[in-house]
């Protein structure tokens, strides 16, 4: 991890640079801060003055400025004050769909470099009203969209930022709310820095927290995510470029999806990161998800330090085969450490606009789970220090899953599923599930049921070298219950 620090101090130093050259007042490029008249036009010009002179901040006093698509150019940074308000346009025609990304957005940057959004103000792209402005133009017949389950495709939607290809950028104390698709997404990137964001993106469907696809030295801290799609969501789309070297410390998520989610998109892959002091509360599905699906690969992971409240699953690993394309994807060296996490038995994000489904039954509350395929095994994965407390009231008379070798071996492999914890139904856990790995250790793990369930706490299916270390197991009405069931597998010696 030294190297992300190398970079996080050129990236300041770089940015500092920019920031002392010089200060302009967007006002006195004409804006009108009446959050009336549109802005675009005139916020351009002074982006590219500044950027033509330069280099300097952009700085937006308390008001509302009334914007469509903006494009940020190289040694400028966007400053809004508190109380500043960037105010996405509802009118769907005042955006742009960059040809080169292939998707909205509200403020573009293609291959730049020194830039940044910063300062206590915010951008509120009015997503939603966008979005249903949107509907209502396609309906008409003026715009050509599927319109597939009656919303526009999410790359017609204007995100409030996307970052294609750029070099120092630096996003720090600002608000982002309310885009009509994903909020935030960093493509590409080298030396990302994103400090003391707050994030309220669950006004319109796929308003992802944000998303950081295949970008270099990154780092993300001090933030609070309020997502109704995935919080922190690291993607891979492009086979031949990697997300690496990445830092995330002290952030706090909520989500109607996943919390911090590595894939999918995950063709690529995902190296070297660090996640630190991580929280997660009434979320739906799970706090951690590891995907290696679509032929990349996952490695070198340390998570230390996560605290899970009313979260429907706390660790997902997965290796799948969907977009492989003749790639072999895999997954190893995972460290987990020092978790505290609550499993509710009933919806955590219930009542939350765009709430995640109601899922088709039959399933108990699923287990955390770790599964890999037949051929493409998860490997060295270590669960140290971890505490999660379950509902139980696993019901064998509702849905079932035994301990069998035919019962286990009826569970599907799913290799093209989407990853989701929830994917395989009824799993014959309540606390940890493991099939297709190979060195998975625990150590100083302890499981609680509130209820008794039917099944045992921990099953592990095709395991080898298990390494199972002061396993405590509380359950209702156990009593000498087997709480560790191995199948088809070999302890480390």
């Amino acid at each position: 991890m030294r190297g992300i620090t190398v970079f996080l101090t050129t990236v300041l130093l770089s940015l500092s640079i920019i920031v002392q050259a010089r200060d302009y007042d967007v006002l006195s490029f004409g804006a009108k801060k009446d959050g009336m008249h549109l802005n675009s036009a005139i916020i351009q010009g002074a982006i590219d003055y500044i950027h033509e002179n330069g280099g300097g901040r952009l700085v937006f006093e308390e008001g509302q400025y009334l914007t469509g698509t903006l494009f940020l150019k190289s040694n400028v940074i966007l400053h809004l004050k508190k109380g500043a308000v960037l105010l996405g346009s509802v009118n769907p025609f005042d955006y742009e769909k960059n040809k080169y990304i292939g998707w909205t957005s509200l403020i573009f940057a293609i291959k730049q470099d020194n830039i940044g959004i910063t300062g206590g103000g915010m951008i509120d792209g009015r997503g939603f009203r966008t979005a249903n402005n949107m509907v209502a133009n396609i309906q008409k017949g003026l715009v050509t969209d599927p319109l597939k389950y009656d919303r526009p495709n999410e790359t017609n939607r204007p995100q409030n930022i996307y970052f294609r290809e750029c070099n120092n950028v630096r996003i720090t104390g600002t608000t982002l709310k309310d885009p009509a698709s994903w909020n935030q997404t960093y493509d590409q990137c080298k030396n990302l820095y994103v400090d003391s964001i707050r994030v309220d993106s669950k006004n319109y469907w796929n308003n992802d927290g944000i998303d950081v696809v295949d970008c270099d030295s990154v780092v993300i801290r001090n933030s609070y995510f309020d997502a109704a799609d995935d919080v922190i969501c690291f993607k891979s789309h492009d086979p031949a470029k990697i997300c690496q070297n990445v830092i995330v410390d002290n952030c706090t998520g909520r989500s109607s999806a996943n919390g911090l989610k590595f894939g999918t998109v995950s063709r690529g892959g995902f190296r070297n990161f660090k996640v630190t002091n991580l929280k997660i509360i009434d979320t739906y599905r799970s706090a951690i998800t590891f995907a290696a699906v679509d032929g990349g690969l996952v490695e070198n992971i340390v998570v230390d330090g996560v605290r899970s409240i009313n979260t429907g699953n706390v660790i997902y690993l997965r290796i799948g085969d969907r977009w492989s394309n003749g790639k072999q994807p895999y997954m190893k060296n995972i460290r987990i450490s020092n978790v505290y996490a609550e499993v509710p038995a009933t919806k955590p994000d219930a009542g939350y606009s765009y709430e995640g489904p109601i899922e088709d039954l039959p399933r108990n509350i699923s287990p955390a789970s770790i599964v890999g395929l037949p051929q493409y095994r998860i490997q060295d994965v270590t669960l140290e220090n971890i505490e999660i407390v379950y509902p139980g009231g696993g019901n064998p008379h509702y849905a079932r899953r035994g301990l069998s070798k035919a019962e286990l071996e009826s569970i599907p492999e799913m290799p093209a599923a989407y990853p989701e914890f929830s994917q395989f139904k009824e799993l014959p856990a309540w606390g940890f599930y493991v099939r297709h790995a190979d060195g998975i250790r625990f150590s100083n793990i302890t499981l609680r049921a509130r209820e008794g369930d039917y099944r045992p706490a921990i099953v592990l299916d095709d395991v080898k070298g298990a390494a199972l270390d002061k396993i405590n197991v509380t359950e209702p009405g156990a009593g000498k219950k087997k709480q560790v069931f191995l199948h088809n597998t070999t302890r480390s010696k």
